[in-house]
C-alpha cells in the first residue's frame, strides 16, 4: 500500500526543524509532503536547503486546516494519506501497525494512532488522546481525555478498538475515501473538521479505528493555542454547523436548543473569569451559525442519518454532575 504522509505548515519552521527529522527516520517506505499554506517565514527556504527530499506543495493563500489540505490532496497519488500535524514527533514502527490493519480490514477506512503529550510523555495528549467519540449535543470527548482531564498512559488503551472520530493531528484516511466524503467542509477554516469528516464516514456504515500499537506525541496548540479567543469562536461555530449536517432530523431541534443554552452557559462563566473576548467569541460563534443555517439545512440532504453515535448521552452531565472523569467510568 503505498501511503503519503502530508505536514500541513503555517509558519512552522522551528516545528519543522524539531519534528521533522523523526518523520523522516521513520517513515522509510512513505513520500512525505509538506504542504505550506502561505507561511510568512522561511519554512520553504530551510525546507529546501536541509531537507531536498521533502516534496513541497506550495499554497498562495492560508485556507486553513480544511482547505489546505483538501487543495493539497487533490495533487497526491498516493492509496492512503496520513495527514500529520508539523508539531508531532513519530517514533519507530509508528507506520506498521496502520498499514498492516488497513491491508486487514478493507471496512476500516480512517485510522488513528495513540497520541501522546510531547511535554509529558507519559500522559495522552488533548487532541485525540486514544480516538474521539461525542455525546448528543456534541461535545468531543477521547478515550484517555474528557474536558481538561488527561489520563496517565498505563497501557489502558494499547488496543484495536472502534471509535468515532480521529484526530486532525495524525489522521490516516484511504485516498478513495477522502475523495467519496469530498475531503474537508471548507466552512470550518480550522477545528472540528475531523469530526465532521468522521461523522460522514460513520452514516455511510464506515469504519473508523484506533491502533494503540502505533505511537506519535504531539505539542498540541502550537498553531493557535486555547488562549486565543478565534480558537474559542472556531470551536464553537463549527460545533453547530457539525450538529446541523449531521444529527438525525427527528433529534435536531431539541439538539441545537440544549446546545445553544449550554453554550450560553459558557459564555457567562467566561465572563465572571475575566475572559470578555472568549464571551464574544461565542456570541460571535452564534452570529455566524444563524447566517449559514440555510446553508447547513441543505447540506443535511445528502447525509441518511442511520446510526447511533455517542458514547454517552451528556458528557457534560456525566462529568460535572457524576463526576466521571476517566472514559472507563463512563
Amino acid at each position: 500500500m503505498s501511503i503519503a504522509v502530508v505536514i500541513l505548515n503555517w509558519n512552522g519552521r522551528k516545528l519543522l526543524e524539531k519534528f521533522l527529522p523523526s518523520v523522516i527516520e521513520y517513515s522509510e517506505h512513505a513520500s512525505i509532503y509538506v504542504v505550506d499554506n502561505a507561511s510568512e517565514d522561511d519554512s520553504v527556504s530551510f525546507l529546501k536547503q536541509h531537507y531536498p527530499m521533502v516534496k513541497i506543495i506550495q499554497h498562495q493563500t492560508n485556507g486553513g486546516f480544511a482547505k489546505g489540505y483538501n487543495d493539497a490532496l487533490d495533487q497526491i497519488d498516493s492509496e492512503l494519506f496520513c495527514l500529520l500535524n508539523n508539531d508531532v514527533e513519530v517514533t519507530s514502527n509508528w507506520l506498521d501497525p496502520i498499514i498492516a490493519l488497513l491491508n486487514n480490514e478493507p471496512e476500516t477506512v480512517i485510522v488513528q494512532p495513540k497520541i501522546l503529550d510531547h511535554k509529558q510523555k507519559d500522559h495522552f495528549e488533548y487532541a485525540g488522546a486514544a480516538g474521539g467519540f461525542i455525546d448528543k449535543y456534541g461535545f468531543p470527548f477521547c478515550r484517555g481525555r474528557i474536558f481538561n482531564t488527561i489520563e496517565k498512559d498505563c497501557e489502558q488503551f494499547d488496543d484495536i478498538a472502534s471509535i468515532f472520530w480521529a484526530s486532525g493531528a495524525c489522521l490516516f484516511i484511504r485516498k478513495n475515501t477522502y475523495h467519496q466524503l469530498n475531503g474537508f467542509d471548507e466552512a470550518f477554516f480550522a477545528h472540528m473538521e475531523e469530526i465532521d469528516l468522521c461523522w460522514r464516514a460513520f452514516n455511510l456504515g464506515l469504519q473508523i479505528k484506533y491502533v494503540g500499537q502505533s505511537k506519535v506525541y504531539h505539542v498540541g496548540g502550537a498553531t493557535l493555542s486555547e488562549t486565543n479567543p478565534k480558537k474559542t469562536y472556531l470551536n464553537f461555530r463549527n460545533s453547530l454547523y457539525m450538529l446541523t449536517k449531521n444529527v438525525r432530523s427527528k433529534k435536531l431541534f431539541t439538539t441545537l436548543f440544549v446546545k445553544l443554552v449550554l453554550d450560553g452557559i459558557a459564555g457567562i462563566t467566561f465572563l465572571f473569569q475575566g475572559k470578555p473576548m472568549h464571551s464574544f467569541a461565542v456570541l460571535k460563534s452564534h452570529v455566524s451559525f444563524y447566517r449559514r443555517l440555510p446553508i447547513l439545512l441543505r447540506q443535511r440532504n445528502t447525509v441518511p442519518n442511520n446510526r447511533n453515535y455517542f458514547q454517552t448521552k451528556s458528557i457534560v452531565w456525566s462529568y460535572y454532575i457524576t463526576k466521571n472523569k476517566t472514559f472507563k467510568s463512563l
